[in-house]
């Protein structure tokens, strides 16, 4: 195992080489010894050392305490001071850049490895707790996201039901068979839209908390693909026109395929919901060389180049898609089920111009898990 690399900042010649065979007999890497605050600026950059012992008192433009601060100012290395004297001023300045420790010279080799082991480890333990403060905070702003999304995305259809069935009940007399027809359905499409949110709510919850599962089965993709498009088209009642086509030879997969549906509805839905009524979204599959390529092809607003990166991520939304409904939840739900099965996913998009989704999938997950298993 590598010993962590240390930087000598020491201007006095024979007092740093003696640190310096004292490091190496203790076994840690000496990435070099320097003899200014300008040169050790020079080398942190260079070779990133784990820690770094430094002599207050350097000759030149920096001494160490100046040049301790422009370290912690741009990288995050623990500095431990070494020092002959010192009168109070001085110390006091050391005090506020916090370093992780003091050698008074001359000292011993059982003193030097001490202190810089309880350095590295304090460090080590500083930056865990940091992660974990960081890491708590994300969450913490998530699930405000996630309950004001929730929230929101509920009250709009909920209204919309409410309202109608009022309308309904008190003026149902006086109501065209045209007009009752129109309050019953956006009753309805309220239902289906509180329905699927309701579905979206659930799969996020299993994916965040690790419980979305893997269970392959042998699967007809051709046939899977057909019925999917059919039950979009029924489902979501669009003036769309879905084109399935398929190229090569698709043997039966193993695949999940809930999992599956969850991708390639999501998928769908949003070509559907991002395109011009009336236009065509192309569905089309591919498999050779045991792998499944999907394309779903619209001609929609596209997705700007700043989002590319973030589409992925939880409750992210493209800047351009104004008032058209959703709740960005959909694309980081087809990410984690593409995960459970080995896929991949790209995306080509060009604004005005309509967005390109490819999913690449082993056709056989099956053959995989059993590799997995046994190694």
């Amino acid at each position: 195992m590598a010993k962590e690399k240390i930087l000598v900042v020491e201007d006095e010649r024979i007092v740093a080489k003696d640190i310096v065979k004292s490091l190496q007999r203790l076994g840690y890497k000496v990435g070099a010894s320097v003899a200014s605050g300008e040169e050790a600026l020079q080398k942190v950059a260079e070779i990133q050392p784990d820690l770094v012992l430094m002599d207050i008192m350097l000759k030149g433009k920096l001494d160490g305490i100046e040049t301790t601060e422009k370290i912690h100012e741009n990288f995050d290395i623990p500095v431990v001071y070494l020092t002959a004297y010192a009168d109070e001023k001085t110390l006091e300045r050391a005090k506020i850049t916090e370093p992780f420790g003091y050698i008074i010279k001359p000292f011993d080799e059982r003193d030097l490895h001490t202190t810089i082991e309880i350095a590295l480890r304090r460090h080590l333990a500083e930056a865990a707790t940091r992660v974990a403060l960081e890491k708590e905070k994300q969450l913490s702003e998530l699930k405000s996201r996630f309950w004001f999304m929730v929230a929101h995305e509920f009250r709009n259809p909920l209204t919309a039901i409410l309202s109608s069935a009022e309308l309904l009940e008190s003026y149902s007399h006086e109501l065209s068979e045209l007009k009752r027809r129109e309050y019953f359905y956006l009753i309805q499409t309220s239902v289906h839209s509180l329905n699927n949110l309701l579905n979206e709510v659930l799969e996020f919850g299993k994916a965040e908390e690790g419980k979305l599962e893997c269970k392959p089965e042998s699967l007809d993709l051709v046939c899977f693909c057909r019925d999917l498009v059919e039950h979009i088209k029924f489902s979501s009642g669009s003036k769309h026109r879905i084109i399935f086509t398929n190229q090569g030879d698709c043997p039966d997969a193993c695949l999940d395929e809930k999992l599956l549906r969850h991708i390639f509805s999501n998928l769908l839905v949003n070509a559907i919901k991002y395109s011009p009524e009336g236009s065509n979204i192309h569905f089309e599959l591919l498999c050779e060389n045991e792998k499944a390529v999907f394309q779903i092809k619209d001609n929609g607003i596209g997705i700007p180049p700043d989002d590319l990166e973030l589409l992925f991520d939880s409750f992210h939304r493209a800047t351009n898609v104004s008032n058209i409904p959703g709740h960005g939840l959909g694309l980081t739900i087809v990410k984690k089920c593409l995960d459970l099965q080995s896929g991949e996913i790209a995306v080509n998009s060009k604004v005005g111009v309509g967005t390109n989704f490819t999913v690449t999938l082993p056709l056989n997950i099956c053959v995989i898990q059993d590799k997995n298993v046994r190694s």
